[in-house]
């Protein structure tokens, strides 16, 4: 019999590719999102890739009583994975009691619910900005380097809610988690049926690339360019979400047919860091697109520079990001085209 995930903001980005992998792995998935930030039409997208549509719930995380009816419609649920949240930098630097209500709320009311309903584990989608600003010698950041002060509201509802996971179930709740701390995802599905969909201006680099490249932008603004870098400009560790999702699977299959430790924490990465101005170069090069780009002032609660060393994620999960970038730069522009093809944007 097919095991059963609950998915919490399984319209977005992330959520949506993971459903996918999931679903081709062989578990039926029931989907939670409030369409705050992605669109009912993202299940067309998954149907159309994987042949099945999953169950699918309007419900937000933050409303116990509502949340509690998908747990109670749905018996059976084993695993969840929790991606729904608040999720801009800058935009929780300007409204921080937003970010912590809806991220932090959440992740109490789901964690409440998984004894009642003896659901065994919980995947939480947190984040390396946990590392805040790692030093030189804690570069590449491994999950032993030390937690440092966030640089922004979204970056302390990470810290927090990995802190709650592990006090609750310290305290003798009979679960089980896994913490993924990843990286920058990227990239869109091969089939180009599934991608990063922002609503409003994007918050992220790869989508205001992409929509600079077609015209939708008139210029790409490159956030600071005298960093204490090679270049000046920002470095990170770029993942592609396909390869992301495929980690959430490995760690799903861990928490529900391993015997593991109660509570474990993967950097989920490349290993490897790339500058904002080699991802502008390396679009134009794998696209073949030139791209209309300025550099502007520093970007409040921005990292200058992280990147992964994720050989514990590769040896105990048994998991790789191994997708050239070139590939994945290319995905998120064929995903562009296909929505200004289609009239969406």
């Amino acid at each position: 019999m097919k095991k059963t995930i609950l998915v919490t903001g399984g319209t977005g980005f992330i959520g949506s590719h993971t459903t996918v992998e999931l679903q081709e792995a062989g578990y039926d998935v029931v989907i939670v999102d409030n369409l705050s930030n992605s669109k009912i039409e993202v299940l067309d997208g998954i149907e159309k890739i994987t042949g099945v549509r999953p169950a699918f719930e309007q419900v937000d995380c933050c409303d116990m009583s509502a949340l509690e009816g998908v747990f109670s419609k749905y018996p059976g649920i084993q695993g969840i994975i929790h991606f729904a949240a608040s999720k801009a930098v800058g935009e929780s630097v300007e409204k921080p009691l937003l970010y912590y209500r809806n991220n932090i709320n959440s992740l109490v009311n789901l964690l409440e619910l998984m004894p009642k309903y003896d659901v065994k584990g919980i995947i939480f989608s947190s984040s390396c900005t946990v590392y805040g600003q790692p030093s030189a010698e804690n570069l590449p950041v491994t999950e032993e380097a030390p937690i440092q002060k966030a640089l922004s509201p979204y970056g302390n509802t990470k810290q927090i809610n990995e802190e709650i996971i592990q006090d609750y179930i310290h305290s003798g709740a009979k679960i089980k988690s896994v913490i993924l701390r990843y990286f920058n995802p990227i990239g869109a599905h091969p089939t180009a049926l599934i991608g990063e969909l922002p609503l409003g201006v994007p918050m992220n680099l790869i989508p205001f690339v992409t929509q600079t490249a077609i015209g939708i932008r008139k210029e790409l603004k490159v956030f600071g360019n005298d960093y204490n870098t090679p270049d000046g400009t920002c470095i990170r560790d770029y993942i592609y979400v396909v390869d992301l999702a495929k980690a959430h699977v490995a760690a799903m299959t861990r928490v529900l047919e391993e015997d593991t430790d109660p509570v474990e924490i993967f950097n989920i990465g490349t290993g490897r860091g790339l500058s904002t101005l080699e991802v502008v170069e390396g679009f134009e090069k794998a696209t073949g697109v030139k791209l209309n780009w300025t550099y502007a002032p520093r970007r409040e609660g921005d990292i200058e520079k992280v990147w992964g060393n994720v050989d514990k994620a590769n040896k105990v999960l048994g998991w790789k990001a191994d997708t050239p970038i070139e590939d994945v730069l290319a995905s998120a522009w064929k995903w562009q085209v296909r929505l200004r093809d289609e009239g969406v944007m």
